[in-house]
């Protein structure tokens, strides 16, 4: 009766400016009927009691103050149930505004997907895009509206944790990837009812804070900025994100939630920015810690002036707007402008006309059980592994193998296997999570014996399981050994000054090694981590990132065979911490080091300069040739483009995937300009044997870069291109003109 109820009230409440109207007139028409304090309070949100993400602020009023129209979003109420119970306090309210629900779906809602930097190995577009749908559905039948996600901050240091849910360093694979995200979260559109919002994260530059440390200051000139760190969040503007979140950090002295010429400049004027902005976790208030502003008024007051929209969880808006306005500090038509961006964004959700139809139990548990969500996340997993070592081919495992060993603290545990930020379902155990072992225990079934033994664990300084651990190895046919970071080394707060594999891992495997039996090492991470003994001394490596729930599953694909390997590292792999920040598309010197030379060269005298595994790279376990590279012309103008062919044919004994790289280099610019740029991709399937061949186009656009005013245009001159399987394997290259 009560639901009844409330249902009759909605339709009475709302009939008057919801038949035969824009919804931008239904919002000016419900603006108009809102009071200040209601209009401030759509500005302000408000994270649940049962999940924390950020530092908390006890609220006992919470309930009446969504009672009374004071809160807009709440963030990290998870399931229908609850988002059911919040919504029914909001309709208590005078107007009854629906509430927005925002949560950290980050790489699946209870379908985990490998972290968003694993995905990115894969170079797989429709891949990403097809995880973010299934993450979408389960999250909106979990009664979410909203994502914060994707995160396509641009990172060259590894040691910032972050860079576990990014895309890793390339400005252009960044932005393919952000579109494609955005692109699977929203769906055909928003208020479909497996669709949620995205929101592009953070704005602007946080990746390149100083040192990797998480929530420091970045510096960088204008130039870097629009060339390296604005264009994935142009892309997900292109691709219709709904919101954008700002960053923690302060950009060149002023805090990216209060900067002016960030938000209202570039987002909201130059890329005509329709969604809304909403503050990361209490970053209004932080501005005082900054020394930007002397308290939580101020504080509120720039942010909302500079154009963030919605305050998460700091109060500042809640408590000082209104005073603001009362002063001639804020003028009322900030505060609803403001208010029209999220009021239009609900009014396109359809919460307006059932702020329930995303409370529906029954269909929350139709789509978290759906085996299909499953097949996908196993699929994309095995897509994101890379081979980093194949010397004595020993993967891929044969059927017929007898005896495994599976070594490591890695191997049985499940929670780990999601990584950081997944998504805590209280109401859902993990038995559903594959871990390591039980992979290859479906894998094999009762074909082979699989012997265990833990080894050692994550950090701690024991050896005391290696004795067992090589009696276990000795008597095995070939060891799999698992080792690498603990899932929560690498996240938000999660900076690390050491990126080596944490413990005695390292240790166990250099007395595994003795054994002489063929070895295979995982290393499970969230970042590139430097591993120098196992690189340089161990022939067969898997880099195995944390892949979600078929991590187990996915695993033992590509260990057997039945997936032939085919992920690409989105990050070069620093062989010491010294060299970061490290990454394949920097800039020459007056003194480049070539070859290594030392002599007065832009190079450290007790390290190589070029990384330990370079941006680009993985193997399969084929090989695949690349052949007559041709150019439709090697003269052209701005108005014209140049069609490149290559055949890539398949000479191994497996079919697989090759993720065929094209670079650019424009050998003089006004400005300096890197030695090698990614400028397009292809990921192609090739059958043993096979023989493809593809087409790229180079327009003006590729060639075109942020001059010194900060104008985008390509410049006259001689280019390289090249075509290769990473940045540091160039297989084809020739050159070309832009005439005037």
């Amino acid at each position: 009766m009560k639901k009844i109820l409330i249902g009759v009230l909605l339709t009475a409440s709302f009939l008057s400016y919801s038949q035969g109207k824009s919804i931008d007139q239904k919002v000016e028409e419900l603006l108009q009927k809102m009071t200040l304090e209601e209009k401030i309070g759509q500005l302000n949100q408000y994270t649940g009691d049962n999940t924390v993400t950020g530092p908390l602020t006890i609220n006992p009023n919470k309930q009446q103050e969504i009672k009374e129209g004071k809160i807009g979003s709440m963030l990290n109420v998870i399931g229908a149930k609850y988002t059911r119970q919040y919504q029914e306090l909001a309709m208590q309210s005078r107007l009854k505004i629906p509430l927005l629900f925002g949560l950290d779906v980050i790489h699946g809602h209870k379908t985990t997907f490998p972290i968003p930097l694993a995905e990115a190995a894969s170079w797989d577009l429709s891949a990403m895009e097809l995880s973010a749908r299934v993450a979408a559905t389960e999250a909106a039948a979990s009664g979410i509206h909203w994502t914060f996600a994707p995160m396509v901050d641009v990172s060259r240091d590894p040691r910032w944790g972050r860079v576990m849910e990014g895309a890793g360093e390339d400005t252009y694979l960044g932005s393919r990837i952000a579109f494609a995200r955005v692109k699977g979260f929203q769906g055909t559109k928003l208020g479909d009812l497996n669709s949620v919002m995205a929101c592009a994260k953070h704005f602007v530059a946080y990746g390149a804070a100083v040192g990797g440390r998480d929530y420091n200051s970045v510096d960088m000139s204008d130039r870097m900025l629009w060339e390296t760190y604005l264009p994935p969040f142009k892309a997900s503007v292109d691709a219709g994100v709904a919101t954008f979140m700002n960053s923690f950090n302060d950009l060149n002295g002023i805090p990216a939630t209060a900067n002016r010429y960030i938000q209202r400049d570039i987002l909201k004027g130059k890329w005509n920015f329709q969604g809304f902005v909403v503050s990361d976790w209490g970053s209004i208030g932080e501005m005082i810690a900054h020394g930007y502003c002397k308290d939580s008024k101020e504080a509120a007051e720039k942010a909302i002036l500079a154009g963030s929209d919605m305050d998460m969880e700091s109060n500042a808006y809640r408590y000082n707007l209104a005073q603001l306005v009362a002063e001639n500090k804020v003028p009322v038509s900030v505060i609803d402008e403001a208010v029209k961006r999220i009021l239009r964004k609900k009014f396109e959700l359809g919460l307006f006309d059932d702020p329930f139809r995303y409370c529906n139990t029954e269909r929350q548990n139709k789509a978290l059980n759906n085996p299909e969500n499953a097949k996908i996340a196993r699929e994309v997993a095995a897509k994101s592994i890379v081979l980093l070592k194949n010397e004595q081919k020993v993967l891929p495992l044969s059927k017929e193998i007898k005896t495994i060993a599976f070594i490591g603290p890695m191997v049985k545990p499940k929670r780990i296997n999601h990584g950081f930020w997944a998504v805590d379902l209280k109401d859902v155990d993990s038995t559903y999570i594959v871990s390591q072992w039980e992979g290859l225990q479906n894998k094999i079934g009762k074909k082979a014996k699989l012997l265990y033994a833990r080894g050692c664990g994550v950090e701690d300084m024991s050896k005391a399981g290696f004795e067992e651990a090589i009696q276990v190895a000795n008597q095995a046919d070939v060891v799999v050994v698992s080792i690498g970071e603990r899932w929560n080394m690498s996240g938000e707060a999660k900076s690390r000054s050491n990126l080596s594999i944490p413990g005695v891992q390292e240790d166990l495997v250099k007395e595994l090694q003795k054994t002489g039996k063929p070895i295979v090492v995982l290393i499970n991470a969230g970042r590139p981590l430097i591993f120098n003994w196992t690189a340089d001394n161990m022939p067969t490596i898997l880099y195995t990132w944390w892949l979600g729930s078929e991590a187990g599953n996915a695993i033992a694909d590509v260990l057997f065979g039945d997936y032939n390997p085919s992920g690409k590292l989105p990050m070069s792999f620093p062989r010491e911490e010294g060299q970061i920040p490290i990454y394949y598309n920097h800039f020459n010197t007056g003194r480049p080091s070539i070859n290594e030379d030392k002599v007065y060269k832009s190079a450290y005298i007790d390290l190589p300069n070029s990384p330990k595994f370079p941006f680009g790279y993985g193997l399969s376990y084929s090989y695949f040739t690349y052949s007559d590279l041709k150019l439709s012309k090697k003269k052209i103008k701005s108005n014209e483009t140049i069609e490149v062919t290559l055949n890539i044919t398949n000479t191994g004994s497996f079919a697989g995937e090759e993720v065929v790289q094209l670079y650019l280099r424009d050998q003089v610019g006004s400005v300096v300009r890197p030695i090698i740029e990614l400028k397009d991709f292809q990921k192609i399937k090739l059958a043993k044997g096979e023989t493809k061949t593809i087409s790229f186009t180079i327009d003006n656009e590729k060639l075109s870069f942020y001059n010194s005013a900060l104008e985008f245009a390509s410049e006259p001159g001689s280019f390289d291109l090249m075509i290769g399987s990473s940045s540091a394997d160039i297989r084809l290259s020739d050159t070309f003109e832009l005439i005037p």
